[in-house]
């Protein structure tokens, strides 16, 4: 849930990559299918919880939750309702708008939830108090990071990683993308794109979403258990 890319094509679609950064125990190992809400939703499970970070349906929806707020906050010993389920839970709304207005958001672990909703945008922040919702501009790169694991100066770094790769790059294919998912950082493994905290909390897996206006292709690699999978969504044009 920690390094998150937005990349924008110059068609309007987009490649949509996210590391999780986690407890290997909670480390998933492939791409699960589920019928829900009336809908088709294609995600990397998190065994633990049942929910996931990163969901995408064929009403062409894509939801992706990174820990924390703005900044790291004390956990508390329990909460309503895990990140992953609220996640789940977005496809039951019949958009984003709807989703912000009406979900009840209290008892949840503070969070950044990054929709893509037909196309648009939202960042949405809720620190336990209040939720913050900003509109990115959706025509232009970017990127996230988990606020739990990286305190400002190492988000500024991540930032400045990805511009320079942004310069350095000659081309913004998925394969490009995932090099820097993959080998971006400074060699340090504590900090690196794929980082490692003393086994306590690792990269375990990469999942890389490319959405073209007819389908989505997902990718999920699993660097626990060195296995790539992939699944089509075909997008409903109703």
């Amino acid at each position: 849930m920690c390094t998150v890319t937005y990349i924008p094509t110059l068609t309007g679609d987009y490649t949509f990559t996210s590391n999780r950064d986690e407890a290997p125990n909670r480390s998933a190992v492939k791409i699960t299918e589920e019928k829900l809400y009336g809908k088709t939703l294609l995600y990397p499970r998190d065994e633990e919880s049942t929910g996931s970070w990163i969901i995408i349906s064929d009403s062409n929806q894509l939801v992706c939750i990174l820990n924390g707020a703005f900044v790291r906050h004390k956990r508390k010993p329990k909460y309503r309702k895990s990140r992953g389920l609220m996640a789940k839970e977005f496809f039951s709304y019949m958009n984003a708008e709807s989703f912000i207005k009406e979900y009840n958001f209290e008892g949840i672990e503070p969070f950044t939830l990054i929709i893509v909703d037909r196309g648009t945008l939202y960042e949405l922040r809720w620190d336990e108090s209040d939720l913050h919702v900003k509109r990115p501009e959706s025509t232009q790169m970017h990127l996230w990071t988990s606020a739990t694991l990286y305190d400002d100066d190492m988000q500024r770094k991540r930032q400045q990683w990805f511009t320079d790769w942004q310069r350095q790059t000659m081309c913004m294919n998925q394969n490009c993308i995932l090099s820097f998912h993959k080998n971006g950082g400074e060699g340090k493994p504590t900090s690196d794109i794929v980082m490692n905290f003393k086994d306590i909390v690792r990269t375990t897996s990469i999942t890389s979403i490319e959405s073209d206006h007819l389908e989505f292709n997902m990718r999920f690699e699993s660097l626990e258990c060195e296995e790539v999978s992939t699944r089509l969504m075909p997008k409903s044009m109703s």
